[in-house]
């Protein structure tokens, strides 16, 4: 699998296909491009790409904040190198969040969006289930928080496989585990958990959001495609948020599956998740 020289460092992706415009998939916390190998090879055109997003998977981990701005500032710069326009976005959690963004600041290079249980709004604290806001107030909380994700790593060793409803692997779990032996190298797992829009903070977040959003609600001549299932552990789905996307996000086409998936929802429904992109991309295409 290739990497790609980005500003001061690199970036690792997967790529099927070489021909057709690109389907790009944006994994979140705390997954890498590993989130899409059961997805990409089940859609049957386009070329097909996959980053794992700087700090995260096999990229490299430069000496910066990670914040949301770092990793749309990387990922810009990857799109950029890679040289790619009339491009479909598929993104999952912040993965989603930064397809928005991306797509908001380079709407003549995108063709449609594609997301599941993605960041898409900013949030009260009393939209989170009640484990939801005692794990992210303890997240959130200096010195707390490095204890749980930079020392214990349970952000992935326990957050992942109980957030979706089909068993990890043992090789699953290292291909998610292994790029992160250190303390020091789980940093952006901490800083992306303590981004979640909470109760207005963080504002650079919140702010990030809300450009987007407005983006969202208007643009009208992309396309673009939530894909849901019936709610499983960790889940963002629920009626409020369908509701809010259907009432603030321009051309939008909602797909609810009666099957059962976690947040994690590539890894329990991947080949769902590939049909409904390639029927929504036909209909687009038609």
């Amino acid at each position: 699998m290739p990497f790609q020289n980005v500003l001061d460092s690199t970036m690792h992706y997967r790529e099927l296909g070489g021909t057709g415009a690109p389907i790009v998939f944006l994994h979140g916390n705390p997954t890498s491009s590993y989130l899409w190998r059961n997805v990409m090879p089940a859609i049957g055109h386009g070329r097909l790409l996959a980053p794992d997003l700087i700090g995260m998977g096999e990229s490299g981990k430069p000496a910066i904040d990670y914040t949301f701005a770092d990793h749309a500032r990387y990922l810009d710069a990857w799109f950029d190198a890679l040289d790619l326009d009339d491009v479909v976005l598929v993104g999952h959690d912040w993965g989603g969040a930064l397809a928005f963004d991306w797509a908001s600041r380079h709407p003549d290079r995108v063709r449609g969006i594609a997301f599941t249980e993605a960041i898409i709004k900013p949030m009260s604290w009393d939209e989170l289930p009640q484990d939801g806001r005692a794990l992210f107030r303890a997240i959130k909380t200096e010195g707390v928080g490095e204890s749980m994700i930079l020392d214990d790593d349970a952000f992935l060793r326990q957050g992942l496989p109980t957030t979706v409803t089909t068993p990890l692997s043992e090789e699953d779990m290292a291909a998610y585990t292994q790029p992160y032996p250190t303390r020091e190298s789980r940093l952006p797992q901490l800083r992306w958990a303590r981004s979640l829009p909470l109760g207005g903070e963080p504002a650079d977040v919140v702010a990030w959001i809300e450009a987007f959003d407005r983006w969202l609600a208007t643009s009208v001549e992309v396309p673009k495609l939530l894909i849901g299932f019936r709610p499983g552990t960790g889940t963002m789905w629920t009626a409020e948020t369908v509701a809010w996307c259907a009432k603030n996000v321009a051309a939008l086409e909602i797909v609810e599956h009666e099957e059962v998936a976690g947040h994690h929802t590539p890894e329990d429904q991947p080949l769902a998740i590939a049909a409904d992109v390639e029927s929504w991309l036909a209909k687009l295409a038609g």
